[in-house]
Formats: structure tokens, C-alpha cells, sequence
């Protein structure tokens, strides 16, 4: 067993022990919005601070998130012009479906494989940048046009702990400035809770998910797309786009290839319930993409690690 399969094992059987521990009825389903407060809000924000301020800057400006970016562009402008010419959906539903077909789970589970399947932290953290400071606050933009909804998009990257937490790290990898050590090693104990609580609150979100059947069929073709989209034409891109107009191999194709293969983030169904549009499809684009993800994952580890 290859050493990239083997590390895949590990993330899904801590997350498949998030799953037992919510079917044996240690935690609810309704915990898993703890544990994912826990993770975003605390210890992978500790994590990503003590991973980016100690990174290589090389490892920081990759071509991988290149890659990313493509494969992003790609796969919206097919959903949009299907979405528009076929189905004729409006601005707002457009966006929402935009997203969920492209905007990655980079946070709670990017993480975990930049660390234990790539070996760098660091990896994902432009990836998580490029969303949190580019792509959220464009997409805000459109959904609700304004001035107020100009400050408001403007200002979300610097209310996100993972952005904030990622920016200082930055900005210590650029001047070489480090922490005392009394400092860091509490930042780096919060930190190492990241992964686990993130894959713990993971497995739960299937158990709870599995509870609750989606709802109608009347958006099942466009959820069709969207997930075909997320899961399939996304990493093909991004492998595409690495392997022959970059001409990366080794660890930075495996990386481009993998992250463009994380499933559906889950704030696109909370975006989708904060403008009341496209919930059904945010939601289900978030199950199935999900479930999805770690067959796809590990294969993608097993053929190219």
C-alpha cells in the first residue's frame, strides 16, 4: 500500500469513527455544528498560523493554485451558461449554483489532506486565500448589489478567522519574524486538535445528513450537473491544466489534482439560506459531493502518489 493511500486511511477511518460514534449515539447530529465551530473557529486557525509563518514562500506561490484557478473558471462558465440558456435561472440562483460547483471544502477537509496525504500544510493555504479574499466577496457582490453590500463583501476576508490567521502567518513567513516560543507552542497545541475535530465533525455531518432525505426532484437534473461538475470535470481540469500546460508531476500534480477534487464547501448552503435562493440545490450539492469525495479522493492518491 502506497504511503499516499495509506495516509488516506487514516483521515477516512478517524471520520468513519465520527459517523459510528453519531449512529451509537455518543454525539448528535446536531453536534457536528460544534465540532465544525470548534475547528473553523479555533484550532485550524492556530494550525494554519503556525503551518504558513514557518512555510517555504516557494511552497506558498505554487503554480498549483494556478491550476486551481482554472479549474474554478472552467467548470462556473459551464454551469452558468447551462443554468442561463437552458433553464433560465436568475442572477442570484446562478451564483449560488456557480459556487456549488466549484468553491471547495478547503478548510475542514483540505487541511487534513495537505497534512497527512501531501506532507505540507501549507499547501492549501492559497487555495483557502484565493476563496476567502477573491472568490466569496465577488460572489456577494452579485448577490447583493450595493454600496453597503460593496463595504460589506470588501470586509468579509478580514472577519474570517482562517484568512486573518493565514495573512499573519504570511506576512511572518515574508519578514522572518517569529513568536516567542511560551507564544507558540500553545498556538501549536490548539492547532493539532484541527485535524481530528475536523474529521470527527466530518463523519458526523454524513450521519446526519444520511437522516434527512432531499428534498423533491424538480432540481434533480441541475443537481446532476453541479455534482458531475464539482466531482468529476473539476480534478480532470486541474489535472489537465498541471500535468500538460504546466508540465507539473510528482507531488504538485497529485496536490493540484486533489484539491480540485474536495467536495462541495458547506457555507455554500448557509450563502444559500442567508439570500433564500438555490437551498435545495446548495444542500444536496454538499451531500452528494461529499459522500462522493472520498472514493474519488483515494483513487486519484492511489494513481498518482
Amino acid at each position: 500500500m502506497s504511503g499516499v493511500v495509506a495516509a488516506f486511511v487514516a483521515l477516512v477511518s478517524v471520520a468513519v469513527l465520527g459517523y459510528v460514534v453519531g449512529v451509537g449515539g455518543l454525539l448528535r447530529a446536531s453536534d457536528e455544528l460544534v465540532l465544525s465551530r470548534l475547528a473553523f473557529f479555533v484550532a485550524t486557525p492556530a494550525l494554519m498560523f503556525a503551518t504558513v509563518s514557518r512555510a517555504d514562500l516557494h511552497t506558498l506561490l505554487s503554480p498549483v493554485l494556478l491550476t486551481e484557478v482554472v479549474a474554478v473558471v472552467c467548470v462556473q462558465l459551464a454551469y452558468v451558461l447551462v443554468a442561463k440558456l437552458l433553464w433560465r435561472r436568475d442572477r442570484r440562483a446562478a451564483t449560488i449554483g456557480a459556487l456549488a460547483s466549484s468553491y471547495v471544502n478547503a478548510g475542514n477537509l483540505g487541511v487534513p489532506i495537505s497534512i497527512y496525504v501531501l506532507g505540507d500544510g501549507a499547501l492549501v493555504a492559497p487555495i483557502l486565500l484565493f476563496q476567502l479574499i477573491v472568490l466569496t466577496p465577488v460572489s456577494f457582490l452579485i448577490l447583493d448589489k450595493g454600496a453597503r453590500s460593496i463595504r460589506s463583501a470588501l470586509s468579509l476576508p478580514f472577519r474570517n478567522p482562517l484568512t486573518v490567521a493565514s495573512l499573519l502567518g504570511l506576512a511572518c513567513a515574508l519578514t522572518g519574524f517569529s513568536l516567542p516560543v511560551t507564544i507558540m507552542r500553545p498556538i501549536e497545541l490548539l492547532g493539532g486538535a484541527a485535524v481530528p475535530v475536523a474529521l470527527l465533525a466530518y463523519g458526523l455531518s454524513l450521519y446526519g445528513s444520511q437522516r434527512t432525505p432531499l428534498e423533491g426532484d424538480s432540481v434533480a437534473w441541475e443537481v446532476t450537473l453541479v455534482v458531475v461538475l464539482k466531482s468529476f470535470a473539476q480534478p480532470a481540469i486541474a489535472y489537465l491544466v498541471a500535468r500538460f500546460a504546466l508540465g507539473l508531476d510528482g507531488a504538485a500534480l497529485l496536490a493540484a489534482t486533489l484539491f480540485a477534487a474536495l467536495p462541495t464547501a458547506q457555507n455554500i448552503y448557509v450563502y444559500a439560506v442567508n439570500y433564500d435562493t438555490g437551498r435545495r440545490l446548495a444542500r444536496s450539492a454538499v451531500l452528494i459531493t461529499t459522500v462522493l469525495s472520498i472514493p474519488i479522493m483515494t483513487t486519484i492518491g492511489a494513481l498518482l502518489g
